[in-house]
């Protein structure tokens, strides 16, 4: 495996850990929207851990998630919950961020949270098996 690809891989891990890490404690702290958005760039910076070994990538968050469809799930390679999943997070995110008066739930937070932990997991379980790759 290709040096170059594998530190690229653990260095979008290693982001979206910290994301991860910044959601819960957010989440903790009863600070709702930054975690929701945190927990989006978990799952996106996930997404970007496979795009290194595929050497593709996008400019935007649509176009990251247009690639992780067309190149994992609709390829058959991955679950179509995952884009489920980053479809719901990028909406979230957004209306956090740029809805004036946009309320979300201690609920609906920390299910985000969780999300992002099960696509993370998922990723990293699917480079172990598919590039054969510990990260």
């Amino acid at each position: 495996m290709d040096e170059k690809k594998v530190n690229l891989a653990n260095y979008r891990k290693q982001k979206a850990e910290d994301e991860l890490k910044s959601a819960k404690y957010l989440l903790e702290k009863e600070i709702f929207t930054s975690s929701l958005s945190s927990s989006y760039y978990a799952i996106f910076h996930s997404i970007r851990i496979l795009f290194a070994f595929e050497g593709i990538d996008s400019k935007t968050h649509r176009g990251v998630t247009h690639l992780f469809n067309k190149h994992f799930v609709k390829q058959g390679l991955l679950p179509k919950k995952l884009n489920s999943i980053i479809s719901g997070a990028l909406e979230m995110r957004l209306d956090s961020d740029y809805e004036d008066f946009y309320m979300v739930s201690k609920k609906e937070t920390k299910e985000q949270m969780e999300n992002a932990e099960k696509f993370m997991n998922e990723i990293i379980e699917f480079v172990k098996k598919h590039y054969k790759v510990e990260l």
